[in-house]
């Protein structure tokens, strides 16, 4: 894609940042940048980067080919309506506020007769901040494939992208690679601990488990075998890994995780309902 691309983040926090260092340079100049932050401080840094800010919704927004919501959920709506008198029809809208639902974006940026469809729904994750997230995409009907193509190459800025159909597979997203990496922490937190309660040190403690998680996951993705052959080569019959994963099977582990993950998508579709109202 070669066309100019300038961009309004509306929201200046940390996933717009890293953001934006995913594209300045790369994409897009710093002055293709404006922001909208009503913090001063956030508008400061930003200013030092190059780009233009605005603590409210401005002219400016007008001119820009891409606008980013990246608020808070809570914040989301008041915000859309104050940047809606400044959309033009080439305008593509890139939400990555979580639980509001494309049609809720839709109805906010236009009218219930005639709702904004060229928007894209997105649920990245927080390893995102290191440009190793992946983020769940979902495209409206308005949206273009050239539309689509921009969005996604936006997102690649900070990892990987998969695109669902629907609200309620990325309301699944979010339930796995949204509030995912809280599930991985909670493991690693219990590895070092287990390991800190057999007898090493802290230092000890964390330094393995970092290193097992990586290592795992890293094999994982690089061999054309599934984790379940994968875990089968690790356990050898009557042995450690075997006693480890009964326990694991005695306390229904997986059932555990899945009934985790759809606690997590069944609040997603309830805090849709609410951030609707």
């Amino acid at each position: 894609m070669t066309k100019e691309l300038t961009l309004s983040l509306i929201g200046g926090g940390n996933m717009a940042t890293a953001l934006a260092t995913g594209l300045i340079g790369k994409r897009c100049a710093a002055h293709d940048v404006h922001v909208i932050d009503p913090n001063e401080s956030v508008r400061a840094a930003w200013q030092e980067r190059g780009t233009t800010v605005a603590a409210t919704p401005d002219a400016q927004l007008a001119g820009r080919r891409v606008w980013i919501f990246a608020v808070k959920p809570q914040h989301m709506k008041e915000t859309v309506l104050s940047c809606r008198p400044f959309i033009q029809p080439e305008t593509l809208v890139v939400s990555i506020a979580a639980g509001i639902t494309g049609a809720t974006i839709a109805g906010w940026l236009g009218t219930p007769e005639r709702p904004w469809l060229r928007a894209v729904r997105c649920m990245p994750n927080t390893p995102a901040l290191i440009g190793e997230g992946i983020t769940g995409m979902m495209a409206l009907s308005g949206v273009s494939e050239d539309d689509k193509a921009l969005a996604q190459q936006l997102l690649r800025a900070v990892g990987e992208v998969v695109w669902v159909e629907s609200d309620q597979a990325l309301d699944a997203v979010t339930a796995l690679s949204g509030s995912g990496p809280a599930y991985v922490f909670l493991f690693l937190e219990a590895l070092i601990q287990g390991a800190k309660n057999l007898g090493l040190s802290d230092q000890q403690s964390r330094q393995l488990a970092l290193a097992t998680l990586h290592g795992s996951t890293q094999l994982a993705a690089l061999s054309p075998e599934p984790p379940a052959t994968l875990r089968e080569r690790v356990t050898s019959k009557g042995g450690t890994t075997a006693a480890a994963l009964a326990v694991f099977e005695q306390r229904q582990f997986a059932a555990i995780v899945g009934q985790a993950m759809l606690a997590a998508s069944d609040r997603a579709a309830e805090l849709a309902i609410e951030y609707a109202k």
